[in-house]
């Protein structure tokens, strides 16, 4: 069986792309692998800081292996959080909730509320660099719905659903999701 290191410790992540992928591949995870390591994200670009992750843990261990990166990319706010999602309300740390808080404060008084999810996986694989994207497309929820979920599902509605991703639970949203569409991607070169 194939194995790759996925470059998390990110538990919900990690269940999300080994429920996409399946038994196809075994994904290891940075614990897997025992790093510890904080490993830098300084790119200005989605596909910068997941290249960027890839190439550390293939430089450090030699191993085949695969990054992402995601943001949340808000039309009324110029793109923002985008490559700082994880980092929007404080710049030291994720805090899941204070990020949350400032983009609906931010959206108080937009009336264009569209937004996208997008998702860029650098895989690095025989020495050799691929990048693949997931985006889905929808809006910012006026207020937090939904229980399920992590980070801005509270409040990303993706297209055509009418519910956030809190709302619509793990099962749908590794269906419809940026991260889902990215990795299925991922998974159709790797079984190529």
């Amino acid at each position: 069986m194939k194995k790759l290191v996925f470059a998390t410790n990110n538990a919900h992540k990690l269940s999300e792309i080994r429920a996409i992928i399946g038994a196809r591949v075994e994904v290891l995870s940075l614990a897997d692998i025992g790093c510890t390591d904080d490993i830098p994200e300084t790119a200005d670009t989605l596909d910068g800081n997941a290249r960027q992750k890839a190439r550390y843990i293939f430089n450090k261990y030699g191993l085949d292996c695969f990054a992402d990166d995601t943001g949340l990319e808000v039309r009324a706010l110029n793109g923002q959080p985008g490559v700082h999602t994880a980092r929007y309300a404080y710049p030291d740390r994720n805090d899941t909730e204070a990020n949350t808080a400032k983009l609906l404060a931010e959206m108080k008084k937009k009336s264009d509320r569209h937004a996208r999810f997008r998702t860029v996986i650098a895989l690095i694989e025989k020495g050799e660099e691929h990048l693949f994207e997931g985006i889905v497309e929808g809006e910012i929820a006026p207020e937090k719905r939904g229980e399920r979920g992590f980070g801005y599902d509270p409040v990303f509605i993706p297209e055509g659903t009418g519910q956030t991703f809190a709302e619509l639970g793990v099962e749908v949203k590794n269906t419809i999701s940026h991260r889902a569409r990215a990795v299925r991607k991922l998974a159709d070169y790797l079984n190529a």
